[in-house]
């Protein structure tokens, strides 16, 4: 059976319990229920399916069980390895101090602007389907990476760090 994460935005352990998560995932069907750090990754296999058909599946059961639903993106965890294997960021030549972080789309779409977008040591690097790699170094002028996808691509995603996606491809 395929094994995908639900990578869902918005989720803290202020509006969502991991436990509960979990259950939900479990009351839908899904099997081997994993969830991933407290930040809305959700691990699971399920008969294959689409991701549209499987992230509806999800937003339904946490809706059922939870009274709310979280925006969700899902990926097989084949593909996740992939994009781990290819390591996007080396192309870019980011500074080993800086954060990288994927963000994920639905569905691919072009950027509202050329790619790469640089500001304050924050950089949207490039789109690779339905990813966009960017790098930060933390600074004063707070999550300017997110502005900037935001800005480019709309918040219709969630992002992740390169080691968070890591983490839940092993899980």
């Amino acid at each position: 059976m395929p094994r995908y994460v639900a990578f869902l935005r918005g989720v803290s352990p202020m509006n969502a319990k991991m436990p509960e998560l979990k259950k939900c995932f479990e009351a839908a069907g899904f099997t081997n229920v994993r969830t991933v750090l407290s930040s809305g990754n959700v691990v699971f296999d399920a008969r294959a399916a689409s991701e549209p058909a499987l992230a509806r599946k999800c937003e339904a059961a946490m809706h059922k069980a939870l009274g709310r639903s979280f925006y969700t993106i899902v990926r097989p965890v084949s593909h996740l390895r992939e994009l781990l294997a290819t390591d996007p960021f080396a192309a870019h030549g980011v500074p080993a101090k800086a954060k990288r972080v994927v963000s994920f789309l639905r569905e691919a779409h072009a950027p509202k602007a050329a790619l790469p977008l640089a500001q304050h040591e924050s950089a949207v690097l490039c789109m690779i389907g339905r990813e966009v790699f960017s790098a930060y170094v933390p600074t004063d002028n707070g999550p300017v990476f997110m502005r900037l996808i935001e800005r480019t691509f709309g918040k219709d995603i969630t992002t992740r760090t390169w080691d968070t996606v890591a983490k839940c491809a092993d899980a």
